[in-house]
C-alpha cells in the first residue's frame, strides 16, 4: 500500500515537472521567435541602406513599396486568423518572411535618420520594452482593462495619423508620437501578462505543435509592440540626416 502511494506521488511530481518544462519551453520560444524576428528585420533594413540597387528598387518605386506593405498586412492577418488551420512550421515560415519584409519597408524610415540616433533610440526602446515586459510578468494587477484602453488609443492615433496626412501639422505629429509611445508601452505590459497567463494554463498534455503555434502568436504580438515603440521613439529622439 505504501509502495502504491509512493508511486502515485512520484507520478504526480513527474507530471508537474513535465508541465513546468512545457511552460518554460513556451516562454523561451516566444522570446526566441521575437528576438529572431527583430534580428532578421535589422538585417533586411541594413541590406537596403547599404545597397544602392535595393534603394532604387524599394525607396524610389512606390509600386513595389505598396506591394510590400500589402504583403506585410496580409501575412499578419494570415498568422493571426489562420493559425489554427496551419502547422507550427508554416506559421514560423510566415513570421520569418514578415520580419524580412518589415525590414525592407522600415528601411525607408531609417534612411531618413542618422545611424547614431537610430542606435541610441533602439537602446532606449529595448530598455523601456524590457521594463514594461517585466512589469507585465510580475504585477498582480489584472491588465485586461489596460489592454482594452490601449487598443482604443491605438485606433485613435491611427485615425489621427490619417487626418494629419492632409493637415501636415507638426504639433499633431508630435502629440501622436508621444501617445504612441505610451500606448505601446501599455500594450507591451498587457501582452506580456497575457503570454504568462497562457503559459500558466499549459500542462504536460499540451502537444509541441500547439505550443509552437501559440509561441509564434505571442512572439508576433511582442514583436509588433517593440517595432512600433521603436518607431514612435525615433520620431521623438531621432536626428534626421
Amino acid at each position: 500500500m505504501s509502495d502504491m502511494k509512493n508511486y502515485r506521488e512520484e507520478y504526480r511530481e513527474m507530471g508537474v515537472r513535465r508541465g513546468e518544462m512545457t511552460r518554460v519551453s513556451f516562454i523561451n520560444q516566444v522570446y526566441g521567435w521575437m528576438c529572431g524576428g527583430l534580428v532578421l528585420t535589422a538585417i533586411a533594413a541594413w541590406a537596403v541602406i547599404s545597397s544602392e540597387a535595393l534603394q532604387r528598387a524599394i525607396l524610389a518605386n512606390k509600386g513595389i513599396f505598396l506591394i510590400l506593405i500589402l504583403a506585410e498586412f496580409g501575412l499578419v492577418m494570415a498568422i493571426s486568423w489562420g493559425i489554427n488551420r496551419m502547422s507550427a512550421a508554416t506559421a514560423g515560415a510566415l513570421f520569418i518572411v514578415y520580419s524580412l519584409l518589415n525590414g525592407l519597408t522600415i528601411s525607408v524610415i531609417l534612411f531618413a535618420y542618422t545611424s547614431a540616433s537610430v542606435s541610441t533610440t533602439f537602446l532606449i526602446a529595448a530598455g523601456m520594452f524590457g521594463a514594461m515586459s517585466i512589469y507585465g510578468v510580475v504585477t498582480k494587477r489584472d491588465l485586461t482593462s489596460l489592454g482594452g484602453l490601449m487598443l482604443m488609443g491605438l485606433i485613435g492615433i491611427i485615425i489621427a495619423s490619417v487626418v494629419n496626412i492632409f493637415l501636415g501639422s507638426s504639433s499633431l505629429e508630435w502629440a501622436i508620437s508621444i501617445l504612441g509611445v505610451f500606448i505601446f508601452l501599455g500594450l507591451t505590459a498587457y501582452d506580456s501578462q497575457k503570454i504568462m497567463n497562457m503559459s500558466s494554463s499549459m500542462d504536460a498534455s499540451d502537444d509541441r505543435e500547439s505550443v509552437g503555434k501559440m509561441a509564434i502568436i505571442g512572439a508576433l504580438a511582442l514583436y509588433l509592440d517593440f517595432i512600433n515603440l521603436f518607431l514612435f521613439l525615433l520620431r521623438i529622439f531621432g536626428n534626421r540626416r
